[in-house]
C-alpha cells in the first residue's frame, strides 16, 4: 500500500486574469469550497513537478467552474502570465478530513483488483469521467483493462489488505 502523500494536486494555472496578478485556475478537486480554507499553495512545473514553490495565497474566489487566485509576490499581470500551466498543490493537512467510506483516488493506485473471486490485474490510474470513474488496470492475462467503477461494481475496498473486489457484468473481460 503506497503511503499517504504530503501534498496533493488542486488544480493547473490556465491564465492571468486581469492586470493585477490574479490567476485562473482549474480546480481538481470534489469540494472546491474545501479549497477556501488554504492560506498557502505550491507551485510546480508540469515536467518536474518535485521541484515546488511554496507561495502565500492571499485571496481565493470563484468564476463559474475556476477558481481564481492571488498570490504573494505576483501583483502584476506580466508576472502572473509566468505562471501558466504550473501544477497547484497543497499541504494533505490544510483539506477537512475525509468522512467514513471517502477516499482519495491516489489510494487505489496499486490494489490488486479481484473480480468475482479471480485476480484480474492491478490499477495503474483512475479516469474520471461524467458518469463514473473507470480504473485502468494492469493485467497478466489481458494487458490493459478498462473496468467501469460504481456500486454496481465495486463490492469492496480493503486499503488494509490493498485488495478491491468487484463483480463484472458479463463479457466486460477479453475472451482468451
Amino acid at each position: 500500500m503506497p503511503s499517504l502523500p504530503r501534498q496533493l494536486v488542486i488544480g493547473e494555472i490556465l491564465r492571468p486574469h486581469g492586470v493585477r496578478g490574479e490567476v485562473r485556475m482549474r480546480v481538481h478537486s470534489q469540494d472546491p469550497q474545501a479549497l477556501q480554507r488554504l492560506r498557502y499553495i505550491y507551485l510546480a512545473d508540469k515536467q518536474s513537478s518535485s521541484a515546488r514553490e511554496r507561495v502565500e495565497l492571499l485571496r481565493l474566489r470563484f468564476n463559474k467552474t475556476y477558481a481564481l487566485l492571488s498570490l504573494s509576490g505576483y501583483a502584476r499581470r506580466e508576472q502572473a502570465e509566468a505562471l501558466r500551466g504550473k501544477l497547484v498543490y497543497c499541504d494533505l493537512e490544510q483539506l477537512p478530513p475525509l468522512d467514513e467510506g471517502e477516499y482519495f483516488l491516489f489510494q487505489l493506485h496499486g490494489l490488486q483488483v479481484i473480480a468475482d473471486g479471480v485476480e484480474i490485474g492491478r490499477i495503474r490510474d483512475v479516469l474520471e469521467t461524467g458518469a463514473n470513474d473507470v480504473y485502468i488496470l494492469e493485467s497478466a492475462d489481458y494487458g490493459e483493462l478498462l473496468i467501469p467503477a460504481h456500486e454496481e461494481t465495486i463490492e469492496q475496498i480493503d486499503f488494509a489488505s490493498g485488495v478491491i473486489h468487484m463483480s463484472l457484468p458479463e463479457g466486460l473481460l477479453p475472451q482468451n
